[in-house]
Order: C-alpha cells, then sequence, then structure tokens
C-alpha cells in the first residue's frame, strides 16, 4: 500500500505541479503560443498506453509492468528537467506520460487484488487521503518552485522521490503478484515471459489501433482552433482517421472476443454490450473536461486576469484541488455505511458539478478576486471528486475478474480523453473569444509586431487598456466554465444506464 500511494501521489502531483509553472516555462524557453503541449503531451503519452499497459499487465505480470513504468517515468522526468528547449520538453513529457500511465493503472487495479471486496471503500478512502495532499501540494510547490528556483526542480524532484516506489516494486511486491502461492497459477521464467505461446496472447492489432486512434482523436482537438481551424484539412483528416481506427478497432475485438480465439482482446467486447461498464465509460469522458479543463485553466486565469504570482496562484486553486479528494473519500465511506447505491452517488455527483460550474461562470469579470469563487471552486471540486472514485469503485462489482484491471484502467483512459478533448474546446471557446478582441487594442495602443499572447501584451500597454483586456480574459474564462456545465450536465442521463432493479452498491 505503500508503493501504491507513492505511485499515485507521483502521477497526480504530476498534473497540478505543472499548471502554475507554465509562464515560468515559457519565459526561459519561449514559444507562448505552445504552452498548451506542455500539458498535452504528457496527457496524449498517458491516455494512449493506459489500457494497453494494464493489459499487458495481465499476461507478463504486474511486477514487471510496473517496475518498468515507474522507470520510465523517473528517466524521462530528469529529462525534462534537462530539456534545454521548449520541443525536446513536449517529446520528453510524453514519454514521462507513459510511464506515469502505467503507475497509474496498475496502481488502482492492484489495490482491489490487494484487499477482499467489501474494503474497497475503506481503502479508496484512505489512498483519497493520498490523492487529496498530491493535488494540495501540486499548485503549491508548482508555484514556489517556479517564484524561488529554476521551473526544471519540478521535474527533477521526481527522481529522489520516485525511487523508493521502484524500490519497494522490485524488493516488496511478490513476483507472481496477485498469484504468488497459487499453484495453479506458477511464477514464469523469462523464457517462458518471452515465449511464442505467451507473445500469441498478445493482442498486438488492438494495441495498435488503440493506441492510434486514441492519439488521433486527442491530437486533432488538441490543435483545432488554436493553431488550426476546426474545419481545417488536418483536423477533419485526423477526426477521419480516428473515426475509422476506433470502428476497426471494435469490429477486430468483436471478432477475437466471440470466436474465443487464444489471444487476449486489449478493450474486451464485453464491455459494449455490458449496460453499466458502457455507463462508466461515457461517464469518465463526461467528468474528464470538468475535471481537467478546471484544474488547468484556473490557475492561469489567477495569474493572467488578477496578477497572482504562480505560487498565489496555486493557494487560491486549493478550494476546488482540496475538495475533489475530501469527495471522493466521503463518498467512498458513506456509500460503504449508507449502502447508497452507485447510481445515485453519480447523479448527485453530476448535479454539484453543474451548480459549481454554472456559479463560477456567473463571476464578475474584474480584475479584483471575489471571494465567491472559492466557494463555488468547493462545490465543483466536491462534485467532481464524488466521481473519480465511485466510477472506479463500481468497476469490479459490474465486469468478471479477468477484467477487472483492463476495465479501471479503461474508465481512467477515457477520463483523461474526455479531458483533452473537452480542453481543447475549452480552448478554442477562449480564443474565439479573446483573440480578435485582443488583437484590436493591440492596435488601437500601436504596438507594432505580429498579434502579441494577451499575457504578454498585458506588460507593453497602459493601465486602462490592460483592465479591458483583463475583462475580455475574464469573460472568455467564464465561457469556459459554462462549456464544463454542459459536460456535467451530460453525466445525468449517463449515470441512468446503472439503473436496474438491484442497484450496485459499493
Amino acid at each position: 500500500m505503500i508503493r501504491l500511494a507513492l505511485s499515485l501521489f507521483l502521477t497526480n502531483l504530476e498534473i497540478p505541479i505543472v499548471t502554475t509553472s507554465l509562464v515560468a516555462i515559457t519565459n526561459d524557453l519561449g514559444q507562448f503560443d505552445k504552452i498548451e503541449w506542455v500539458i498535452s503531451s504528457y496527457l496524449l503519452g498517458y491516455v494512449g498506453v493506459l489500457v494497453i499497459l494494464a493489459k499487458l499487465s495481465d499476461i507478463f505480470g504486474r511486477k514487471l509492468l510496473l517496475s518498468l513504468s515507474i522507470s520510465l517515468f523517473i528517466i524521462f522526468s530528469a529529462g525534462c528537467g534537462a530539456a534545454q528547449s521548449l520541443a525536446q520538453l513536449i517529446i520528453f513529457r510524453a514519454f514521462q506520460g507513459i510511464g506515469g500511465a502505467g503507475c497509474f493503472s496498475l496502481a488502482t487495479a492492484m489495490m482491489t487484488e490487494l484487499v477482499p471486496p467489501e474494503t474497497y471503500s475503506k481503502y479508496v478512502a484512505n489512498l483519497s487521503t493520498v490523492y487529496a495532499l498530491s493535488l494540495l501540494c501540486g499548485p503549491i510547490l508548482g508555484g514556489a518552485i517556479s517564484s524561488r528556483a529554476s521551473w526544471r526542480w519540478i521535474f527533477l524532484i521526481n527522481v529522489p522521490a520516485a525511487a523508493p516506489a521502484l524500490a519497494l516494486a522490485i524488493f516488496a511486491l511478490p513476483s507472481n503478484f496477485p498469484f504468488h502461492g497459487n499453484a495453479s497459477r506458477p511464477r514464469k521464467t523469462a523464457r517462458e515471459l518471452l515465449s511464442k505461446e505467451t507473445m500469441r496472447r498478445v493482442d498486438f492489432l488492438g494495441a495498435f489501433l488503440l493506441l492510434l486512434a486514441s492519439l488521433s482523436l486527442t491530437a486533432a482537438f488538441e490543435e483545432a482552433g488554436s493553431r488550426y481551424p476546426w474545419k481545417s484539412a488536418y483536423v477533419i483528416t485526423l477526426l477521419a482517421v480516428s473515426g475509422v481506427l476506433w470502428t476497426l478497432l471494435l469490429i477486430w475485438e468483436w471478432y477475437i472476443t466471440i470466436k474465443g480465439v487464444y489471444v487476449q482482446p486489449v478493450l474486451p467486447w464485453r464491455f459494449m454490450v455490458n449496460r453499466a461498464m458502457l455507463s462508466l465509460l461515457l461517464n469518465a469522458v463526461f467528468l474528464g473536461g470538468p475535471w481537467f479543463v478546471a484544474i488547468f485553466q484556473l490557475p492561469q486565469r489567477y495569474q493572467i486576469v488578477h496578477g497572482s504570482s504562480a505560487l498565489r496562484a496555486g493557494i487560491q486553486t486549493m478550494p476546488f484541488t482540496f475538495a475533489a479528494p475530501v469527495g471522493s473519500a466521503l463518498s467512498s465511506m458513506w456509500s460503504k455505511r449508507l449502502k447508497t447505491p452507485g447510481v445515485y452517488t453519480v447523479i448527485v455527483a453530476a448535479v454539484l458539478q453543474t451548480v459549481g460550474f454554472a456559479l463560477l461562470a456567473s463571476l464578475p469579470t474584474e480584475s479584483q478576486i471575489s471571494s465567491r469563487a472559492y466557494g463555488y471552486q468547493v462545490i465543483a471540486g466536491f462534485g467532481c471528486g464524488i466521481n473519480i472514485s465511485t466510477l472506479l469503485l463500481i468497476v469490479p462489482f459490474v465486469v468478471n475478474y479477468k477484467d477487472k484491471a483492463v476495465g479501471m484502467a479503461a474508465v481512467s483512459q477515457l477520463r483523461v480523453m474526455g479531458g483533452a478533448i473537452v480542453l481543447a474546446i475549452a480552448t478554442s471557446v477562449f480564443n474565439s473569444h479573446t483573440r480578435s478582441r485582443t488583437e484590436e487594442i493591440q492596435q488601437m495602443t500601436h504596438v507594432s509586431g505580429s498579434p502579441i499572447a494577451p499575457a504578454q501584451l498585458l506588460d507593453l500597454i497602459d493601465e486602462p487598456s490592460k483592465e479591458k483586456i483583463k475583462s475580455i480574459l475574464a469573460h472568455g474564462y467564464n465561457l469556459q466554465m459554462y462549456v464544463l456545465c454542459g459536460f456535467a450536465v451530460a453525466q445525468t442521463p449517463t449515470a441512468l444506464l446503472l439503473w436496474r432493479a438491484k442497484h450496485i452498491q459499493v
């Protein structure tokens, strides 16, 4: 459990710790227009392999895949800290995301294999405390490092921090976990793991299709509305290719699942005909947007619109980042003690998100911070946190044991994919509102040169013009909250797919 806690802490810390350091990174390396790729590259690496690594761990063993994942995370964290250009940083972040994906997907699956089902809620509540600390420390730590030291330490700090997790994975985890001591499932030698018989079980085609389908879909949304117009050949081609790849993936997974061939499907067709599992997957997509976009955009709003330092922005985002894991922990406990059906919990969480983000969208556009914003963050964060834990908790109760690891990884992967997609949509909405208006002010104030990013333009214009731009940007951030509100609303009808005569209780 200590090793799981370390893995979850570091992979969750890696997302919020960067959000408050983006300005410092681009001030050093330049290319402010590509700032989103520092986050998006991590998410792309992360989202592409969550399910694949979980499935490979079913075949090659949890210990081997977990040790490799932690090693990748350590190596490329060091690479990010040593990057000499934004392009290098983006590439290293993608590989760091692959390592982080393995740490997260295997840790969540292994938690359910360490303890009996009746104690899932208790241990999820305990791990939610770790989750709370990572989200709480992330923005503050990132802001403190950026303000007082080189931004490179936000990556380099992972090296000594992850070393104990790697040591525990190697020396404290039984080699044949979770089948150690089971005579019918003996430990395999290295030769057996690499044998032709074992390799035949790997769904290479399914993994390849899933990886390309995920990356093409996410990349299309990442570039749409920013570098390329939505109707550009680049975006349309990627979306079309992604659609074809997803279709081929489903056909292939249907074939090998229905026919019962030797290959183990990376994404079993059983999930597509399981109404409860389908509900969890759809809810994960709709939850990912509100969750990730809020984590990324709230600190930026405080820094750009309200003039907060990176450290102060991290502190000002604490109501959201701390309310989420508190919601996760409390929902796990009350689901167990009050025997609350999972469908009710998911709907309550969706309503809280809807209310919270609607209130955040109503904030005034002045540069002065409204104290109400902190309360609104708590409501929205609490709703997100409830569903983050509840969706994962329900998975082991609606799928076969052999599909548990892949099922939990699929929910996690679709949540991250949803986050990347909605982040692109929200960014496009923000840019379409702000870009032409800020360019107008740039011309009016006679600032020469090509269109300048709003954050940099603020340093070049007079005070009245600054207030106008800040008001435009604040309204743009409010529009993003309306987008999140829409995705929060969508979680309610998809939650109703969980409805049954005898409700699922976790």
